[in-house]
């Protein structure tokens, strides 16, 4: 591994002050991923973590997996990992929280970085594979350091401060829009199953159910017509058989007794004579001592 942050003062950069301190300057390279190690800063220390990210990304290669591209942009506040497609922020690392940085010499694609975990405070070092930039890259972020401590000595360490809450403000950004479309989400969902829960299937009706008596029957109303039901088979049901209206039976198949419609020949002398006797009287509202008569002719009392 070679050096990051050690290049003389007396060589120049390779970037203008202005391109760093108010923009960024943009790379892109292969991202092999990021992995704890112990110690903030030292060659053998990026040495390992290049080792076993390698290991991993030979494994997901034969896999099947491509590693993923990334653009990097480096300003005097940090480096920015980013999808070169969507533009979506991947990784954050603060300038202030990066303590190492370094090129391989014995592969020249090579070059990392360690860095300082806002959450975790676990150093971890990234790695990533540029076949013609890496020391380009490296030497890119020693710049924006000496930019920075530059501006640090300037500000009497205010500016420091000021990009850590900036940085913290960020983040916190980040985390309410992210909080902010789940839960749009979570809305629409709720709002699509709402309206699958309104919507009767297509070609169904929306019946009401009949209301029933306490015997679980279907209250009869005179002045409901009775509908005929289709037979199962498809065949519509038979006309309803209708009596004549002059023929009226009961419940045995007799013909109802009326004696006040039946004429003079369909009863014997003394019945007849009987009911002529109570007609009258019951016209003239004539009642016999110790008898009453009834409308009954067949009364044991007449």
């Amino acid at each position: 591994m070679n050096r990051a942050f050690n290049r003389k003062k007396d060589k120049s950069w390779m970037h203008t002050p202005e391109a760093l301190a108010k923009h960024y300057i943009p790379y892109n390279a292969k991202f092999l991923g990021n992995t704890e190690v112990e110690a903030p800063k030292g060659t053998e220390v990026v040495k390992d973590a290049v080792r076993k990210l390698k290991f991993q990304r030979h494994i997901k290669k034969s896999e099947g997996q491509k590693t993923p591209k990334v653009e990097l942009q480096i300003s005097i506040y940090g480096v920015k990992i980013l999808d070169p497609k969507t533009k979506e922020v991947q990784h954050n690392c603060q300038l202030h929280r990066i303590s190492f940085c370094a090129d391989d010499k014995t592969d020249k694609r090579i070059f990392t970085f360690i860095c300082k975990d806002s959450e975790s405070n676990k150093h971890l070092c990234y790695v990533f594979d540029s076949e013609k930039c890496a020391e380009e890259i490296t030497l890119t972020i020693g710049q924006a350091f000496d930019l920075a401590y530059k501006k640090f000595l300037e500000s009497g360490g205010k500016d420091v401060e000021t990009r850590k809450q900036i940085g913290t403000l960020q983040k916190r950004i980040q985390e309410l829009e992210t909080e902010n479309s789940e839960l749009k989400q979570q809305l629409q969902d709720l709002e699509e199953q709402l309206m699958i829960a309104h919507v009767p299937p297509a070609g169904s009706l929306s019946m009401k159910p009949q209301s029933t008596d306490v015997f679980d029957m279907v209250p009869f109303s005179p002045v409901t017509p009775l509908v005929p039901t289709p037979a199962s088979n498809g065949c519509p049901p038979p006309p309803p058989t209708t009596l004549p209206p002059d023929i009226r039976k009961d419940l045995f198949g007799a013909e109802p007794f009326d004696p006040f419609t039946c004429g003079a020949a369909d009863f014997p002398p003394d019945i007849q004579s009987k009911l002529d006797e109570m007609q009258e009287g019951f016209k003239m509202g004539l009642t016999l001592e110790g008898t009453v008569f009834s409308l009954d002719p067949l009364d044991s009392r007449c």
